[in-house]
């Protein structure tokens, strides 16, 4: 197995998707072996792409919301690894950003993911996450209803984005039981106390 430090270095110094991303590549993500939280979510949006910081966005703040964490907790690696299915932003699309890039997951996600042995939970996050990380086909929404077949271990969420407000207001239940619960158990994994 690489050693953890020349991976990552390997994958900062990607260039497979070079010809195809508009802004060309900036691989971002947060990556320790000591951390018990995964976070898997689609790819940078053009706000990470230029800062370089994963969900340094609107996003990201909901998303620390749900958590109970704060910025402090989430952005230290020890304890939050972050690593999306694309590592790169892949451009803007009719409704949203496009889908991560295709070559990025399987050139480095196993290896990504080997050097986390100490993950108790995993956040999946939107339909390109789930795609790859629950075999049944279930949607979205029935999947994160569903959430408690895979407790404790991984949560299915929906994309913290603004853009999500709809889904957020047709389905109350998320934030009234999910919630609560994915609170609890970042609380339970994280050494300082959530917020």
């Amino acid at each position: 197995m690489v050693a953890h430090t020349q991976l990552l270095e390997q994958v900062r110094a990607c260039t497979l998707c070079q010809a195809c991303l508009p802004l060309g590549p900036r691989p971002v993500l947060q990556h320790d072996p000591r951390a018990k939280i995964l976070i898997v979510g689609q790819a940078p949006g053009r706000k990470v792409h230029e800062s370089g910081i994963p969900f340094d966005d609107a996003s990201g703040a909901r998303l620390r919301a749900w958590l109970g964490m704060t910025p402090e907790m989430f952005y230290d690696p020890a304890q939050v690894a972050i690593v999306p299915m694309g590592l790169c932003y892949p451009g803007k699309g009719k409704s949203g950003d496009m889908p991560p890039r295709p070559e990025c997951a399987p050139a480095w996600r196993e290896q990504l993911l080997s050097h986390l042995p100490l993950v108790e939970l995993t956040l999946v996050i939107g339909q390109y996450a789930h795609a790859y990380h629950f075999a049944d086909k279930q949607p979205l929404t029935e999947r994160v209803a569903d959430w408690r077949s895979y407790w404790p271990e991984r949560v299915p969420l929906p994309h913290p984005s603004p853009r999500n407000n709809i889904w957020l207001k047709r389905n109350p239940w998320f934030e009234l039981e999910v919630i609560p619960a994915l609170k609890q158990r970042v609380a339970a994994l994280t050494p300082h106390r959530a917020a």
